[in-house]
C-alpha cells in the first residue's frame, strides 16, 4: 500500500514544475521512478521568490508518522520560516493596509492577499468599452509593484476631444473627424458651436450656436462669433428709392443679415433672409414700380423707427409730397395704376369666401385686389427665436367718407409658418378683439377705437348707402404733415379736413419655430375700386426668443 506524504504550507510551492499558490494540508502519494514506495521532495517558493526543499513524512493509514521524517509541526514550523507571516485575517481591504501579504483582502478566504507578484507586467486600458484599438485609442502596460497592486496603466490613449479637420478619430466612436453635438442644437464644435454644454453664462446651451441671433444685454455670446452683446448690424445705407431688388426693401426693414437655403457648409447655416421677390397680391406678375419705394422720412414728422430707411408700399404713389423716385401723387382722389389681380387665395378661403367686414358695413361683392403689390420675404429663423416683431404704419384716403363701406382697402402681413399659435387665416396684420380677428384697413375705425389714430375726430360713413357714425378715437392730425395725406378735402363730411388719416406706429407680431424656414407676404390693395388710395410704412424687424401674441398693438 503506498504511503501518503503530508505536508502543510501557507503561500505557494512547485509540484513538478508547477507553482500552486494556495493554503491548507497537501496529501500526495509518494512514488519514484521505480514504482517502489519513497519519501516525496517538495520546493516551497516564497512570495518574495526564496525557495527551499522539506522532506515529507510518510504516515500510515493510521495517521502515525515513520520514523526518519519530519512531523506535521517540524513541516508547518519550516513553511513559517520561509514563507513568511501567516496571512492576515480581514474583511475589507482597509483590514490588509501594511500587510506584507498583500493589500487586496480576500472575501472567499478572508485573508490577506497580493493581486500580483511585484514585477509582474500585464496589457491594461482604462478607457469604456468598445474604444480600444479604434481610432487613436490604445492600451498600454501596468507592472506590479512592491505591495502586490498594479500601477497606472502607461502609455494608453483614451478618447478625446475631436479636434476638428485633423483627419483623426480622436474621440475613438469609428467616424474621422464627426461634430459630436452634445446639446442637439443641430450644431457641434466642428461647425463653430461655442457652448454645447453649461459653462458660465451659457445656461441654455442650445439656445446658443452659429445660427442664434444675439440676444440684448443677456452676457452670451448667443451667435458664436466670437463677440458678446454686440448691436445688430444695420444695412440700410445706399439704398436708392426707386431701388428695384426686393431684398433692398428686407434690408429697409432691417432685416439685414442674409442666409442659403441649403449651404454646402453647415457653418453657413445661419438665419437671415434666404430670397425676395415682388408679385401681385396673388402672387403672380408684377406691381407697378410707383407703388414701392425707400424712404428716409415721409412727410415732415416721420422718420424710420430705426437706422436710416424704411420701406414704402401703396395702392398708389410710394410718395410724400414733394417726393421723387417714385413721384409724389396725390391720394384723394387717387391714382388708377390699371392693375388687377385675385386676393391671396388661402387667406380668401380661411374667411369662408369673402373679404372681412365689421358687421352691418357693406359687404364686398368682388374680391379682386386692386393696384396690388406684395413683397414676399422666404426667411430662415433663427434657432433661439419663437417671435419677430415689424413696426407698422397705415393710411388711407377713404377716412372719413368711406368707413364701414365695401371700399376698405387692405393691407395684411400672411405669415407661413409651422407654428401653431398664428391666425388660422395666417393674416398678422390683424387687432384681435377677443372675438374676431380684423384685418388693418380704414374699418378698424369701427372695432377699435383708438388703433386708426392720426386723423380729425368727427363724422364718418357719409358715402351714399354708409351708415354714418361719429368717431372719436384720433389723438392728432399732426404726423400726417407732408405726408399729402393731411392735404384738405374739398368736399363730403370731411371738407375742411384732412383727406385722410393713419394708425400711426403699430407692432406687428407673429409666431415661428426655432431655426425653421418660413415665408412672410406683406400685401396692400384697394378693394371695390381703383382711386381713394392707402399706404403703408414698414420698419424695425426684431426677432425675439418669447412667443407673441399675433396681430397689431401701439409700441411699448
Amino acid at each position: 500500500m503506498p504511503k501518503l506524504n503530508v505536508l502543510r504550507f501557507s503561500q505557494s510551492f512547485w509540484l513538478s514544475g508547477v507553482a500552486i499558490s494556495m493554503a491548507g494540508v497537501l496529501a500526495l502519494t509518494g512514488c519514484n521512478n521505480t514504482g517502489s514506495d519513497s519519501d516525496t521532495m517538495v520546493t516551497l517558493t516564497t512570495a518574495s521568490g526564496t525557495t527551499g526543499s522539506t522532506g515529507a513524512g510518510t504516515v500510515d493509514p493510521s495517521g502515525e508518522t515513520e520514523t526518519g521524517t519530519e512531523t506535521e509541526t517540524e513541516t508547518e514550523a519550516g513553511s513559517e520560516a520561509s514563507t513568511g507571516p501567516e496571512p492576515r485575517p480581514c474583511k475589507t481591504d482597509f483590514d490588509c493596509q501594511d500587510d506584507p501579504n498583500g493589500s487586496i483582502c480576500d472575501t472567499e478566504t478572508g485573508e490577506c492577499v497580493a493581486t500580483c507578484a511585484p514585477g509582474d507586467t500585464a496589457p491594461c486600458y482604462t478607457g469604456p468599452q468598445g474604444t480600444e484599438g479604434v481610432g487613436t485609442c490604445k492600451g498600454g502596460q501596468q507592472t506590479c509593484a512592491a505591495d502586490g497592486t498594479w500601477g497606472i496603466c502607461l502609455g494608453e490613449v483614451l478618447p478625446a476631444t475631436e479636434v476638428c479637420g485633423n483627419n483623426i478619430d480622436d474621440n475613438c466612436n469609428g467616424t474621422v473627424d464627426d461634430d459630436a453635438d452634445d446639446d442637439n442644437d443641430g450644431w457641434g464644435a466642428c461647425s463653430g458651436d461655442c457652448c454645447d454644454a453649461v459653462s458660465g453664462a451659457c445656461s441654455d446651451p442650445h439656445l446658443v450656436n452659429p445660427g442664434a441671433y444675439e440676444v440684448d444685454d443677456n452676457g452670451v455670446d448667443d451667435d458664436c462669433d466670437g463677440d458678446v452683446d454686440e448691436p445688430a448690424a444695420l444695412c440700410g445705407q445706399g439704398l436708392a428709392s426707386d431701388a428695384s431688388d426686393p431684398r433692398d426693401y428686407a434690408r429697409a426693414m432691417d432685416l439685414c443679415q442674409v442666409t442659403e437655403e441649403d449651404p454646402e457648409d453647415p457653418k453657413d447655416r445661419t438665419w437671415g433672409l434666404i430670397s425676395a421677390k415682388f408679385s401681385l397680391a396673388d402672387g403672380t406678375g408684377n406691381p407697378m414700380a410707383e407703388a414701392r419705394a425707400i424712404r428716409t422720412e415721409f412727410g415732415e414728422v416721420l422718420v424710420p423707427q430705426r437706422d436710416i430707411n424704411m420701406a414704402v408700399f401703396s395702392s398708389g404713389h410710394a410718395a410724400a409730397v414733394g417726393q421723387q423716385n417714385p413721384s409724389y401723387a396725390g391720394f384723394q382722389p387717387g391714382e388708377n395704376l390699371g392693375i388687377s389681380s385675385d386676393v391671396p387665395a388661402d387667406w380668401l378661403d380661411a374667411n369662408n369666401g369673402k373679404l372681412p367686414n365689421p358687421e352691418g358695413c357693406g359687404e364686398a361683392v368682388v374680391t379682386e385686389a386692386n393696384d396690388p403689390i406684395m413683397l414676399t420675404l422666404r426667411v430662415r429663423a433663427p434657432t433661439n427665436a419663437n417671435s419677430f416683431s415689424v413696426d407698422m404704419n397705415f393710411f388711407s384716403a377713404e377716412y372719413p367718407e368711406w368707413v364701414c363701406s365695401i371700399y376698405n382697402d387692405f393691407f395684411v402681413a400672411l405669415l407661413d409658418s409651422s407654428s401653431p399659435d398664428n391666425p388660422p387665416d395666417h393674416n398678422i396684420a390683424i387687432y384681435d378683439d377677443g372675438d374676431v380677428h380684423w384685418p388693418v384697413g380704414v374699418n378698424l375705425v369701427r372695432v377699435a377705437d383708438g388703433l386708426f389714430s392720426q386723423c380729425k375726430n368727427g363724422t364718418v360713413g357719409c358715402g351714399p348707402d354708409i351708415p354714418e357714425s361719429n368717431y372719436t378715437g384720433c389723438t392728432s392730425a399732426g404726423p400726417l404733415a407732408g405726408t399729402g395725406f393731411d392735404e384738405l378735402d374739398p368736399s363730403g363730411c370731411g371738407q375742411g379736413d384732412p383727406v385722410g388719416g393713419g394708425t400711426g406706429w403699430l407692432t406687428m407680431r407673429g409666431n415661428i419655430l426655432p431655426g425653421e424656414v418660413f415665408e412672410l407676404r406683406l400685401a396692400i390693395w384697394d378693394a371695390g375700386g381703383h382711386i381713394f388710395d392707402s399706404l403703408v410704412l414698414l420698419d424695425n424687424f426684431q426677432w425675439s426668443v418669447e412667443a407673441a401674441d399675433p396681430g397689431i398693438e401701439p409700441p411699448q
